[in-house]
């Protein structure tokens, strides 16, 4: 090739480069995001109020000017409380509609549905929910806790403050099941004891012959891992009777401030919740404010609600380093990204893309809020599959 061959091919490589940077950071237009969450169905109760905050912060920053100068364009979708339905929609929102990123989905049997999909389309979904662990996908950004973020704390601290004997009541699904297998893991390193395990359908009304046998048994502590409305129904039954919340501690896993005030303060006082942000607390004060602004008065925040909005401003801070919405560009610009939130101070983890997070433990007081008994010293390093403690060893096989 001769020299003015050579130049000319540098010169258009160098316009090539110069006429991608300037496609990263034009400005003008819209990008185009999904919404998935259950807006009908079971776990609607829950779901609703994490896709208005991430709604709230979509529209801030559309407010401040956009990501990359282009404002964000909403496209959403109802999983229906439907592990299938959510995988058809996360597959038109990623294939029809072209999103950068969708944000959704709460429990973990519609994350496992959604996620061969994000895999196979090389989509990035911003999950908000606290989960299982023995997962890192390169296509999920984990908002919420881990098992050592959230459950191990939690049943160290009810071995201390109530005793060893747990009965275990959750949904029939994947993360009650996961859990419980961790807990009865711990409570045998701990020399406790499971006396109860029992699972119920999504949905589920009838607790008489549960809370009946709960009665009989007397636990030290009630482990619950229900989800959605039925929480509604166990409650309401479990405190009709001798015993509730305050005879025989509970301590709840996803239960949380929008479920409280669902169920009702009367059924609920006294129980123990495991998050890492309560609605109001300091770090999220002017965060409970603006969601009540926009949502009004009697809404209140909770751990999944401000992990929906943290996702949010997140990825557009991923965006602008990056410079490009591209989803590997997004994703490899998010390792190591830290932001000052409602939650205290994140960090994405570069190794498994799950949050550095806090880990408070609260009790339901006579109004409805949460009351701060416990609290980690610092943000928690995120560990999926629980490899730094030694009785969790082989305890995934099967799940």
């Amino acid at each position: 090739m001769n020299k003015k061959r050579i130049a000319g091919a540098c010169a258009a490589a160098i316009a090539a480069m110069a006429f991608i940077g300037c496609a990263k950071t034009k400005s003008g237009g819209s990008v185009k995001v999904g919404i998935l969450h259950s807006i009908t169905g079971t776990m609607a109760m829950s779901e609703r109020a994490v896709r208005d905050a991430e709604m709230l912060a979509i529209k801030e920053i559309n407010e401040a000017g956009g990501v990359l100068g282009k404002k964000i364009k909403v496209v959403e979708e109802d999983g229906q409380s439907s592990p299938s339905v959510f995988a058809e929609k996360a597959r038109k929102l990623l294939q029809k509609d072209e999103v950068a990123a969708v944000f959704g989905c709460w429990t973990s049997a519609a994350r496992k549905a959604v996620k061969p999909v994000f895999e196979e389309l090389y989509g990035l979904l911003w999950y908000p929910v606290q989960y299982e662990g023995l997962e890192a996908s390169p296509n999920i950004m984990y908002m919420g806790a881990t098992p050592n973020q959230q459950v191990i704390p939690a049943i160290d601290y009810c071995a201390k403050r109530f005793g060893k004997r747990m009965a275990l009541i959750g949904s029939d699904y994947v993360f009650p099941k996961a859990v419980n297998k961790i807990i009865k893991a711990q409570l045998d390193s701990l020399g406790g004891s499971c006396v109860m395990e029992k699972y119920v359908p999504l949905g589920q009304t009838d607790f008489s012959g549960i809370v009946e046998e709960i009665r009989s048994l007397s636990p030290d502590v009630i482990i619950n891992t229900m989800n959605g409305d039925s929480n509604i129904h166990f409650f309401r039954r479990i405190s009709g009777g001798n015993t509730t919340p305050l005879t025989i501690p509970t301590m709840n896993f996803s239960v949380a401030e929008s479920e409280i005030a669902a169920i009702g303060t009367e059924n609920t006082r006294g129980a123990f919740v495991s998050w890492g942000y309560f609605d109001g607390e300091d770090d999220g004060k002017s965060f409970a404010e603006k969601y009540r602004k926009a949502y009004g008065e009697e809404r209140v925040t909770s751990d999944p609600i401000a992990s929906g909005y943290i996702a949010v401003h997140l990825w557009a801070k991923a965006c602008e380093k990056a410079g490009t919405f591209d989803v590997e560009a997004v994703r490899i610009a998010a390792k190591g990204l830290s932001a000052e939130t409602p939650c205290g101070n994140v960090t994405i983890d570069g190794s498994n893309q799950h949050l550095y997070r806090n880990s408070k433990i609260g009790v339901v007081n006579g109004d409805g809020h949460m009351e701060e008994v416990w609290s980690s010293k610092s943000p928690i390093k995120p560990d999926p599959y629980l490899s730094t403690y030694g009785w969790a060893r082989g305890m995934y096989c099967g799940i």
